[in-house]
Order: structure tokens, then sequence, then C-alpha cells
């Protein structure tokens, strides 16, 4: 089975416009990358988004008819060289199959790939499918959120994984003793993929999967976000709302000179900051402070 796949190249400023007319043209997924391979990952946050030029790409559904979309996105957005190719779900599906390298987190934990039966007995093993989304364990920061968890995950607690990914973070809390994880993401085949990783390590009765939308409304002890700057910045009130006093706040895809500014979003409702760099990115772990409540006179 194949699936459209939409692409145009716009400068950044056009780029807001361009993903609210793909969403609702039904989109499935919307990826942005550098068109001109500029080194910049993320703008810092508050500031114009972006590269100066970027590729914007839009996957969706089986059979879904793009083409008077492209018509659109043409004269709305003129020299953006709209194109329109298919992608072989065959594709998608074999990096299932792709290898994920065993490795220890820390003392306590084991990652290994899907089709590893050699695991150690004096580690709680993991196991992860490569699948369609972010977060194998390789990149520093989902690297750097693994071995927050190694270190302070505590049995019977609760955890929600924020841009879950692959699911790697909520499936390893679980494993390390959680009593109940929560895992959103606005991607679909995050959420697929996060299932497919549970149901591997046998969590999945101990598992909410769902989008932001969808998420109760839940206070955990532990919030661990690995996204990007700009959204963590904006999320801070949310997140502040969804953890309760004295729990834990995990926050990862953040470039080093990123690192303050997300730092001070979030000063208002956390403390007791530690920050944590590895290979030009950051970690930033800190506290709930209690909740003031106002009393009626």
């Amino acid at each position: 089975m194949s699936r459209p796949r939409l692409s145009l190249r716009l400068a950044a400023a056009d780029v807001p416009k361009a993903e609210a007319l793909l969403e609702l043209a039904g989109a499935e997924t919307i990826a942005l990358r550098d068109a001109a391979d500029d080194p910049v990952f993320e703008p810092e946050p508050s500031t114009a988004p972006l590269w100066p030029t970027v590729v914007v790409e839009a996957l969706f559904a089986a059979g879904t008819e793009v083409e008077p979309l492209r018509l659109v996105l043409a004269s709305t957005f003129r020299d953006s060289a709209v194109t329109v190719e298919t992608v072989d779900e065959s594709v998608w599906q074999r990096r299932l199959a792709e290898v994920v390298r065993a490795r220890p987190i820390g003392t306590r934990l084991w990652l290994a790939p899907a089709e590893d039966s050699d695991l150690p007995r004096d580690r709680t093993a993991v196991r992860i499918h490569m699948g369609l989304a972010f977060g194998t364990g390789e990149h520093p920061t989902t690297a750097l959120c693994l071995e927050w968890l190694e270190r302070h995950a505590a049995a019977g607690t609760t955890v929600l994984d924020y841009g879950c990914g692959s699911g790697i973070l909520a499936v390893a809390a679980l494993a390390l003793g959680a009593r109940f994880a929560y895992a959103v993401d606005n991607d679909p085949q995050a959420l697929a993929a996060t299932r497919a990783n549970a149901a591997l390590n046998c969590s999945a009765e101990q598992l909410f999967v769902g989008s932001p939308e969808a998420l109760p409304a839940v206070a955990v002890d532990v919030l661990v976000a690995n996204i990007l700057a700009r959204p963590l910045v904006a999320l801070a009130p949310t997140f502040a709302g969804h953890v309760v006093p004295g729990g834990m706040l995990v926050l990862a895809g953040i470039l080093e000179p990123q690192a303050a500014a997300v730092a001070d979003a979030y000063t208002p409702f956390f403390g007791g900051l530690e920050q944590t760099s590895r290979d030009g990115w950051t970690r930033l772990a800190m506290r709930r402070k209690a909740v003031k409540v106002r009393e009626n006179r």
C-alpha cells in the first residue's frame, strides 16, 4: 500500500500558514527540514522560526487525493516547488527491523533490540522496535532522559511521557517500577510505535497512549518531555498542571544556548534546577513547587 507525500519549499515566515492548510487538508504528519543545509537546529524561543528556507513534508492516508491541495499551495506560495510522490508502506515497515544497539543504561537498565533474547539477568531489560518514530536511545537527548529515569524512577510512581515518539521513556519507566504511565504524541505513527513497544515489553495494561487532547486531567509524579525548546516554553503552564507538588519535571531536546530561556519559562512553577549537557544538548530537571491555595475570607 502506498501513501501520498507532498513537499514544498518555503520561506520560514510562510511555514505557519502552510502547516495550517496541510492540517485542514488532513495531513497525518508534517515534518520540517532545512532546505539549504543550514546548521541551525531550531530557533531560540520567542524568535523567528526555523531556518531561512524550509522544506515542509506532509504525509497523507492511503487513497487521499492531494492534487487539488497541490494546486492551492502552488497558487498560494509562488515559487514553492510543490511536489507529490508516493511512499510505499513497506519501506516504512522495514524500519521496524532496523537494529537498536544493545547496551547498558546506568547500573539498572539494559536497552536491547526487539529480537534480542540474550538479556542480562542482573539488569532490567527493555526491548525496543526501531519503529517509525524518534526514540531508540541512541540520540543524546533520549539517552539523557533514560539515564535520569534509571537513577530516579521509583516503584509505585506515575509518569507522563509527553511527545513519546517510540514510547521508550514510558516503557522504561514502567520496567523500572512505575505503577502507571501516560504516553502522548500528536503523530499517529508515534502512538502506533508506542503501543507496539509496550506490547513487546508486556506493559500495555499499565500504559495510556493517546494524543495530547485525549490526555485525562491527571497530575503525575514525573513528567518527561523530550521535544524541542520552542514548544517546551509554550507548554510550561500545561506541564505545571500535570505534575503533583514535589513531583519532578525532566526536559530534553534543548540545545545548550537555549537552556536558560527554557528554564526561565518554568521558574514560576518549578525549582531546584539541575542541568546536564552532552554533545551540545541539555537536559533540565526540576521539582514542582507547592501550590498556593487562596483562602476564602
